[in-house]
């Protein structure tokens, strides 16, 4: 699940969808803190925080003034879409690391199927396993099965969260915590969707992306399950495969050049995860403005070359 956001100028500063959100807990509406800090905060380094930073603060995010870097009132809403409840703890043999790290989405088991999508996104971001849990029928269960957790396991998770009917607990596990939560907070960040930037309003006005992920799943459906991505005008980009949001910080080149004409553009990617592979990307107009554009991945192209 990493990604990279950078300048055109081919700054290669990295950060992935974690770090947007580890930043908006991190900084205060009321005391202000310096780059160094948060760049220590966030684990990245100070080229890529500063990359970070100008995207909360081109979305409304951040103000900085003399004694440091503040969230902002669009910022804290921003951080209160982000609907999840983390919380540090031990759930000794249910996992298989030292520190773990539990993440409760509401009302997600149905985008859960049997869970080891989620271990595996957990493994990308760094954490050396997941354990995904759903709330059904009073108990705490492994999805897919009818087989709920071991009772002392149970007893843990509602204690630290108030846990309802379709709840989901990602619990990741890691040597750190950090790289725990990392893991946890990472696969949690697809389930919703990810970071949402702008006013909760309608893809008709360019201004929510709430719809356009919506558009993108259906896109991801009639193609097959083939890679779809899809990026609104001057603001961040997402890739969704296999069923799941792993990417929120996506800058794909053919997408910005069907924003920038206004026409289709069907070419090889010349750089990026889908290098190589042919990829058909379309403006989206409205009222003779396109205010974003959503792309299909050829994959299958790539599969009949290597038969051939």
């Amino acid at each position: 699940m990493r990604s990279s956001y950078g300048y055109r100028s081919g700054s290669a500063a990295k950060f992935t969808d974690y770090h947007l959100w580890k930043a908006l807990m991190t900084l205060d509406p009321a005391t202000g803190i310096g780059r160094k800090r948060l760049s220590e905060e966030l684990g990245i380094g100070e080229g890529s925080t500063r990359t970070l930073l100008s995207v909360l603060e081109r979305n409304g995010c951040t103000f900085t003034n003399k004694t440091g870097i503040y969230l902002s009132e669009e910022g804290v809403k921003v951080r209160n879409r982000t609907i999840m409840d983390v919380a540090h703890l031990s759930l000794g043999d249910l996992t298989i690391s030292d520190c773990d790290c539990a993440v409760r989405i509401p009302f997600a088991a149905k985008k859960i199927r049997y869970g080891k999508e989620e271990t595996d996104a957990a493994i990308k971001s760094g954490a050396a396993g997941a354990t995904t849990l759903v709330c059904t029928d009073g108990r705490v269960r492994f999805p897919g099965t009818e087989q709920p957790v071991d009772s002392g396991s149970e007893d843990i998770l509602r204690r630290v969260f108030r846990l309802r009917a379709d709840d989901v607990i990602i619990v990741g596990t890691a040597r750190t915590p950090e790289a725990a939560e990392m893991g946890a907070v990472s696969v949690a960040l697809a389930l919703v969707g990810g970071i949402r930037f702008g006013p909760e309003s309608g893809i008709m006005t360019g201004r929510s992306n709430d719809e356009l992920v919506s558009m993108c799943f259906a896109v991801h459906e009639l193609v097959g399950g083939l890679p779809v991505c899809a990026k609104r005008r001057n603001n961040l980009g997402i890739r969704i495969e296999d069923g799941m949001v792993i990417d929120n910080v996506y800058d794909g080149e053919a997408l910005e050049e069907a924003i920038q004409t206004g026409r289709t553009v069907r070419k090889v990617a010349e750089s990026g995860p889908y290098k190589g592979i042919r990829v058909i990307c379309t403006p989206i107009d409205v009222d003779g403005t396109v205010i974003a554009a959503i792309g299909v991945v050829d994959m299958k192209e790539l599969f009949s070359v290597h038969i051939r």
